[in-house]
């Protein structure tokens, strides 16, 4: 499954997301990625939500790619320590591909 969240991921739109992705979690997709092109910035909100899901996923056997974040996103996942956590790629295919390898 591929997201495309787009715009400001704040407070308002984070909660947005997340009931986004736990409807995702709820309908049974484990191996999810978020492609972030569109993201021009991703407040602490944003942040919890995306290490939420990638935690739920986990623990049910799946997991959250993300990719083609643009560099200030990019950025304040390397800030908050996020980048040792999450799988990161320069583009969609790329993250999908990983998962068709068995990754």
């Amino acid at each position: 499954m591929i997201v495309l969240p787009a715009g400001r991921l704040d407070a308002p739109s984070s909660e947005e997301l997340k009931a986004d992705m736990e409807g995702l979690i709820g309908e049974g997709w484990r191996k999810i990625v978020a492609n972030m092109e569109e993201v021009d910035y991703i407040s602490s909100s944003g942040l919890r939500v995306m290490l939420s899901t990638l935690k739920k996923l986990r623990s049910l056997g799946g997991d959250l790619k993300l990719a083609s974040l643009r560099p200030y996103v990019r950025e304040t996942f390397e800030i908050a320590g996020f980048t040792q956590l999450f799988k990161i790629y320069d583009g969609e295919e790329e993250a999908a591909g990983d998962f068709r390898r068995g990754g």
